[in-house]
């Protein structure tokens, strides 16, 4: 049931005290007197520094005056269908007065066809409110009212011939978690600097979101130029995410595809997890949210639940995007769970029912280091689409990333570098360690200021201990979980 359905019923069955949580007043106002036309009622709109706007009887009434506001519901005639659309009012609920007289116009409009609407764009409700107060969600623009929105500026600016479908659809999906009213000033920013409505606007209106985010401390925003092609090993995992590529786009939902959940990443530090999580975000145009799980914990009871449910409010309100829980391993660990009375076991609990039961397109890759340490919970089936092993490189694996980083350092002279040899004496060594190794030889070369060789490198090898020679029971327990099938190689 949408928005303009549920609200059409609950004025039809008198429920006399609606709440309507939103951040963009203008379009819901234009809403409700969209439906209001249908229903032949009357719309009265207040706020507290120009009380009553537009109102035929008395304007400006109720200035600076939230009971006089509701007093004024009392003097309209009884048998006039009305509303009363009652901006930023949670901040007088807590006032014995305005709550008092909510309490008895709530008994009164059970008898006459006026409705209360509370316009806010934060849900607070005291205790002894809640039972006379409705409360409904009035979501973010959908994709068909994003679509409509571009088609009329471009119309109106007489750019619809040069705006392809399929970039119109590439733009529609990275405008979904915005107001409209961002979406107008975030296109009136890409007309401004070029001209035109085009690929290059995504990018800027993914640099939108990043403002929202900005306004929080759960999330932060990533902004991420890596290719799953500069990646090295990982063939298994680096083909399912390309399989999954177009999943979110309007096709693949008419084709009646269910959008992936995500994948839960395995593997020793330095293995390319957390540059798997940055690649896919960056291959599918989608915007990257990374979650330090440390930051939904609080000192004051209560606060962590809240925190995670903010986080879950804000990922959905940007999505589709891409969620990156980092080392989620070391906050849902279980000896923490018998440690703080309980507050960890919430927050899981709350976190992996979101996971399973979601339904926004919002793609979560978690990266876990020490797999044992989780509970068993979150490795069920559903939370995770699938889970994968980043193992230690293969010879071929190390050829590929030695190839890749040295490319990267040294673009013009990197085949003269012996890749073969530095493969074979990398044995056991992560794609972290690798770069390392030629980072090291970079500082030796550097000091006795002459060009780095394979031989500076192979120094850095042999003086490294890799980290399976440190932990070697961590990798032979996922190696007995990848074994049974319970976990794919990536």
């Amino acid at each position: 049931m949408n928005f303009k359905e549920e609200f059409s019923i609950l004025l039809k069955a008198r429920y006399p005290i609606i709440y309507i949580v939103t951040i963009e007043e203008d379009r819901l106002e234009y809403t409700v007197r969209k439906i209001l036309d249908t229903q032949l009622r009357h719309l009265y709109v207040w706020d507290f520094i120009e009380g009553y706007k537009k109102n035929p009887i008395l304007n400006g009434f109720g200035k600076r005056n939230p009971l006089e506001a509701l007093e004024f519901i009392e003097l309209i005639n009884s048998k006039t269908p009305s509303i009363f659309l009652l901006k930023d009012f949670r901040r007088f609920l807590k006032d014995l007065l305005i709550s008092r007289k909510l309490r008895n116009l709530s008994q009164l409009l059970k008898i006459q066809p006026k409705t209360i609407v509370l316009l806010d764009s934060q849900l607070e409700i005291p205790l002894d409110l809640r039972e006379n107060i409705t409360i409904v969600q009035f979501q973010l623009p959908t994709t068909k009212e994003i679509k409509d929105e571009i088609k009329r500026l471009t119309r109106k600016l007489h750019l619809q011939g040069r705006l392809s479908s399929f970039i119109l659809e590439k733009i529609v999906q990275a405008c979904q978690g915005l107001s409209l009213q961002r979406i107008r000033r975030v296109l009136g920013k890409s007309l401004a600097i070029s001209s035109k409505i085009n690929q290059s606007s995504i990018r800027l209106i993914l640099e939108e979101k990043r403002q929202i985010i900005n306004q929080t401390e759960l999330l932060e925003f990533w902004s991420i130029k890596e290719k799953l092609k500069n990646i090295g090993g990982a063939y298994n995992l680096k083909k399912w995410l390309i399989d999954r590529a177009d999943t979110f786009s309007e096709q693949a939902i008419n084709y009646g595809l269910i959008t992936p959940k995500g994948v839960l990443l395995v593997g020793m530090q330095g293995s390319g997890k957390s540059l798997i999580a940055k690649a896919v975000a960056y291959e599918w145009e989608l915007p990257l949210l990374k979650l330090d799980v440390g930051r939904l914990f609080g000192g004051i009871v209560g606060e962590s639940e809240s925190r995670v449910r903010e986080m879950i409010n804000i990922a959905e309100s940007l999505s589709p995007c891409v969620l990156w829980v980092d080392e989620m391993d070391k906050a849902f660990s279980q000896s923490e769970q018998n440690m703080d009375s309980g507050t960890t076991n919430r927050v899981l609990s709350t976190f992996i029912t979101w996971l399973s039961e979601k339904t926004c397109p919002v793609f979560v890759i978690a990266t876990v280091n020490d797999l044992h340490s989780l509970p068993i919970e979150i490795l069920r089936k559903g939370r995770f689409d699938e889970i994968f092993f980043l193992g230690i490189p293969s010879l071929e694996e190390r050829y590929r990333i030695f190839e890749l980083h040295l490319k990267r350092f040294r673009p013009d002279t990197w085949y003269k570098y012996d890749i073969q040899k530095l493969g074979i004496n990398s044995h056991r060594f992560s794609g972290a360690e690798i770069e390392q190794t030629i980072i090291d030889a970079m500082y030796t070369a550097f000091n006795e200021k002459r060009e780095f060789n394979t031989n500076d490198i192979l120094l850095a090898i042999n003086q490294t201990v890799p980290i399976l020679d440190i932990d070697p029971m961590r990798t032979e327990l996922i190696q007995s979980w990848t074994s049974s099938g319970r976990i794919r190689i990536a």
